[in-house]
């Protein structure tokens, strides 16, 4: 390996391991591998310009454009032109994803959820823009100390938005790269110009002479150790939010929720309900005379990793004219259509659509989307309902007691996916569980005593005061205590049900809201609610009221039902998937007092959708990417093919005016160890053995020069002639060209020399001939027109010579396998006593 390629590697590596420190902030941590393979891209552009050579700047350049057309795969294919060239459209998505992403940085509690596009580009764009700017110093310029200082931007960001626990285990990894690459760069120096690390000696002046590079780069070190242990100290401390935690919600009171971060609705519903104030989200208006059971839902979450619940994400498609029947309602359960007006406040700039349950059709202006296993909506490109007014048609399903205890079991697919419980769930839960639901005979008894248990008979009582608690033992703590506020209570009974083998999930929205004079519904932040849901095969996802004193018991569990008299009560059954998490809608420009008012929050808003569905899979990203690389690189093959072929032609013509001897050469290849068959010869014979060498290197060189000019003229339209001697040839070029006599004379030089190495007893290096190739081409480029000139760089006619080379080596591979082929033959053909003479 080179020491260029092996500084390149070091570079990425660098880049990769302080790009760790963010790793924590996001989950899952999947997009790690996504960043190593865009970074690996990255490089490889690099390397590849590099070795072309292109001019450094040029370098630069195609690593960013390759990088935005990366970017552009993965986060804008629908807006740029054939999915990778990025046009207007593209750069206002990415200004809008840019902008998503510093909504969703404020709004969500660490860690926040990989499925927001926003924060996927922001950590993606931000390592691969670190990435190149590290590769710049460190290979493309040489100079991999001041590379430390993008690496430590990188880390610091990470070690301020952190909670600070490891802090010091992802410097360690940060700064194991940053040494790492000033080995491969120390490495890379000493081949070329010897031990350097210790920097130069004193004059005899007593001056110090220059500073070695890896001694700068200590400096270097020095200063980002203290910036990085200084950075995070000063930084504001982050709870809640990456940028903001959960304070930011606002509820207060009687309701039994309020704001919901979207990866803790836990800690952010409790702080919203000590806030005495409350604001009027929603107005209702709707033709059902009984508002008792009119619950509006936003989201369920029904991902439960044995802490809390939170959201499966769902694909979102185009919003259909009529909505399906839900997941599970069967025929025979008596319904009604009804219809609710719905606006929301001005300030209620909520991502999701708050609706009855189950919808059966929806009339809203603007871009929404529809998730189709939760059915919700949801805003498209910023689209929120701050200030919307909306029709939504829903149903109002009336189960029966008997109908949900005559349920049969659900599907296997569904039973399988509602029912898992991690192994951190602690024994007391469903321990619990089977106690309260002993002697039930179904399903749908053992709910109902869950039910009961949580809001009556269990001695629970309501309190927002509470410790939230964290880890598996918050559920147990509960169940010890005795003491919550509705999230506590949907979780626990949800996490029970579950042990039971009842499918559950816990929904996210509104309880009724408060009549009005004007027959009118007001829907404030104190109706913020969470509930569990329960499923049951032919009703489909229904509600449970398990909290004491809040929201609204419904009828088909009340004792005194005979489940059969249900005339005029809406009992909507929560939805029947998940595809959004709660979150507060905070801007950080927000004034604390406009904070505490509720002026800057949304109740309840959500994200969008499930980690992959903002794009394919990795690894579907990392194949359309090389296709993308391969589409830009094949047409540039024939250019780069040729840059490299004139490179290595006119580097070759100034080392023969060098002339290294046999030795000297031999060093040369073999790294400075010399040759020990050159020590061995006699004086004679190597000074016999040093002419020839220099005569083989001096035609090669000489012919290699030759073969540039004639592929030069034949770029700019004057096709070779083989069967001219090289004098002919030259006069030719200098006719068809009407080359002046200066350069006319440097092409009758090269031919001159052609000639003397062709024909002389003791060839010889000629030297000038590059610089007189160059000054050919620099008067065939100037007589030509201008699409000639784009031609002979872009497409150039020479080029065709690298397919004749690929046929040469095969026929010479082809003949060499006949031979082997014919050989062995041969030895089988011969008699078992015969041996050759």
């Amino acid at each position: 390996m080179s020491g260029r390629a092996r500084l390149a590697l070091g570079a990425w590596a660098a880049t990769l391991m302080a790009a760790c420190a963010l790793l924590p902030l996001v989950s899952p941590a999947t997009w790690i591998v996504q960043a190593a393979f865009l970074l690996g891209v990255q490089s490889a552009v690099g390397a590849v310009t590099r070795r072309v050579p292109l001019a450094r700047p040029l370098t630069v350049a195609a690593q960013a454009l390759v990088t935005l057309l990366m970017l552009t795969l993965i986060f804008a294919r629908q807006q740029a032109f054939l999915g990778i060239v990025p046009g207007p459209e593209a750069f206002q998505h990415f200004a809008d994803l840019l902008q998503q992403g510093s909504d969703d940085i404020a709004r969500y509690a660490i860690p926040a959820p990989l499925d927001s596009d926003g924060i996927r580009l922001m950590l993606l764009g931000g390592v691969l823009v670190i990435g190149l700017a590290v590769d710049t110093l460190a290979v493309t310029f040489r100079s991999a100390a001041p590379a430390g200082l993008p690496l430590l931007a990188l880390y610091s960001v990470a070690a301020g938005l952190s909670d600070g626990g490891a802090d010091w285990f992802w410097f360690l990894v940060a700064a194991g790269g940053y040494l790492m690459l000033l080995l491969a760069e120390g490495r890379d120096r000493l081949s070329q110009w010897g031990r350097v690390f210790g920097g130069a000696p004193r004059t005899p002046g007593g001056e110090p002479g220059p500073v070695a590079p890896v001694r700068t780069g200590r400096r270097i070190g020095v200063l980002a150790l203290g910036i990085a242990l200084v950075v995070p100290v000063a930084l504001p401390a982050m709870s809640g939010g990456l940028l903001d935690g959960a304070g930011t919600g606002v509820g207060s009171g009687t309701g039994g929720g309020g704001t919901i971060s979207a990866v803790n609705p836990l800690v952010s519903l409790r702080d919203s309900l000590n806030v005495d104030e409350d604001r009027q989200v929603l107005t209702l208006k709707t033709n059902t005379s009984d508002i008792s059971d009119l619950y509006l839902r936003i989201v369920s979450l029904d991902d439960f990793d044995g802490s809390t619940w939170k959201p499966s994400k769902r694909h979102i498609t185009s919003v259909p004219d009529k909505l399906p029947t839900p997941t599970g309602l069967g025929p025979d359960v008596k319904r009604a259509e009804i219809e609710t007006r719905i606006s929301a406040s001005d300030w209620y700039a909520q991502d999701w659509l708050p609706m009855p349950y189950p919808p059966s059709g929806v009339d809203v202006s603007g871009k929404w989307r529809y998730e189709p296993v939760g059915m919700t909506l949801v805003g498209d490109h910023g689209e929120t309902t701050r200030g919307k007014t909306y029709l939504v048609k829903s149903l109002d399903v009336q189960p029966t007691a008997e109908q949900l205890a005559d349920a049969p079991d659900p599907s296997p697919a569904l039973e399988r996916e509602y029912t898992k419980l991690p192994s951190s769930v602690p024994a007391v839960v469903g321990k619990t569980a089977r106690q309260v639901t002993a002697g039930s005979a179904n399903h749908y008894e053992q709910a109902v005593k869950l039910q009961e248990y949580f809001a009556s008979t269990g001695g629970f009582q309501y309190s927002t005061q509470v410790q939230v608690g964290t880890g598996p033992q918050a559920i147990a703590k509960f169940l010890k205590d005795k003491e919550g506020f509705c999230v506590h209570f949907s979780f626990a009974m949800a996490a029970m049900a579950r042990s039971l083998g009842i499918p559950a999930r816990v929904a996210v929205g509104f309880a009724p809201g408060s009549p009005q004079a004007d027959n009118t519904v007001s829907v404030g932040l104190k109706d913020a609610h969470a509930w569990p849901e329960l499923y049951f095969e032919g009703v489909g996802w229904t509600r449970f009221e398990p909290t004491p004193t809040r929201g609204v018991t419904p009828s088909y569990t009340q004792s005194d039902n005979t489940g059969n008299t249900l005339p005029d009560v809406t009992q909507p059954s929560a939805s029947a998937g998940s595809s959004a998490s709660a979150a507060p809608s905070a801007t950080t420009s927000c004034s604390a007092q406009d904070r505490k008012l509720g002026a800057c929050s949304a109740a309840l808003p959500l994200d969008t959708a499930k980690p992959g569905d903002s794009g394919p899979p990795w690894y579907q990203i990392a194949g359309w990417v090389l296709l993308g690389v391969l589409v830009l690189a094949v047409p540039l093959v024939p250019m780069l093919w040729r840059l490299r072929r004139r490179s290595v032609r006119l580097a070759s013509g100034q080392h023969a005016s060098v002339g290294l001897t046999r030795p000297e050469a031999d060093r040369a290849r073999n790294g400075g160890r010399g040759s020990t068959d050159v020590d061995m010869e006699s004086p004679a014979t190597a000074v016999e053995a040093d002419a020839r060498y220099s005569a083989e290197v001096a035609a090669g060189h000489v012919l290699a020069v030759w073969r540039e000019l004639t592929d030069t003229a034949w770029d700019y339209g004057i096709p070779p002639d083989d069967a001219l001697t090289p004098r002919k040839a030259a006069a030719r070029i200098v006719r068809l060209g009407q080359l002046d006599p200066a350069t006319a004379e440097s092409a009758h030089r090269v031919a001159s020399a052609v000639e003397q190495v062709l024909f002389s007893p003791r060839p010889h290096a000629v030297p000038g001939l590059a610089d007189d190739v160059r000054r050919v081409r620099a008067a065939l480029r100037a007589r030509v027109s201008w699409p000639t000139r784009v031609r002979a760089v872009v497409a150039p006619r020479s080029a065709v010579r690298a397919v004749w080379d690929l046929m040469d080596r095969w026929t010479d591979v082809q003949a060499r396998a006949n031979e082997r082929w014919t050989a062995v033959l041969s030895r089988a053909r011969r008699p078992s006593g015969q041996q050759s003479g």
